[in-house]
């Protein structure tokens, strides 16, 4: 797949554009928060470094057209609140994950469901996707209800798929077909 053509979108509230060196410091505070990584599949991020690391994979993954990998902006202020990504990509079965991470201040405001909302009609549109997917701790309700907001359905728990800090934890497998979304109520 060439690089992705849309390097930003823009909703009501929101720009979700794509990640720079400068949001490093921003996207630290929200990987690095246990708080906010609790039902991550990787433990809290522990030096700067790994920001860096994570925004010049994104570069690429962005440049190579392997990953669609934005910073969730706060229109008003200009804050970076988070990221989402579109990634694992199926383009044979037009087929892909979904995955994002907020900053503990930015929750409950709705930006998750914006953002989300955003990311599915360009992957349906613009990137002709036929299913989306989410992988999630079954225990994270906060992390599943814009997914059920926006249509997913729970399709299945795969038990004890990850070994996170030691901690053994389930997924809860969440769907999303094009269908579903072009069907009524949804938007």
């Amino acid at each position: 797949m060439p690089a992705f053509e849309t390097t930003s979108l823009v909703t009501k509230r929101l720009l979700l554009r794509a990640l720079t060196p400068g949001d490093a410091e921003a996207l630290f505070a929200v990987f690095s928060n246990p708080e906010v990584v609790r039902y991550w599949s990787s433990t809290p991020w522990t030096e700067m470094e790994q920001a860096h690391k994570y925004i010049a994979t994104a570069e690429q993954d962005l440049l190579s057209g392997s990953a669609l990998r934005f910073g969730i902006e706060v229109a008003a202020t200009g804050q970076l609140a988070g990221q989402i990504v579109l990634h694992h990509f199926d383009w044979g079965n037009r087929r892909c994950e979904v995955g994002y991470a907020l900053a503990r201040p930015h929750w409950r405001k709705g930006y998750l469901t914006e953002a989300l909302g955003a990311m599915l009609e360009h992957g349906f549109s613009a990137l002709q996707l036929n299913r989306v997917e989410a992988d999630i701790d079954p225990r994270n309700a906060a992390s599943a209800k814009p997914l059920e907001r926006l249509g997913f359905r729970q399709e299945g728990l795969l038990r004890e798929r990850w070994i996170v800090g030691g901690e053994i934890c389930d997924t809860a497998f969440y769907g999303l077909l094009k269908s579903d979304w072009d069907g009524p109520g949804l938007r």
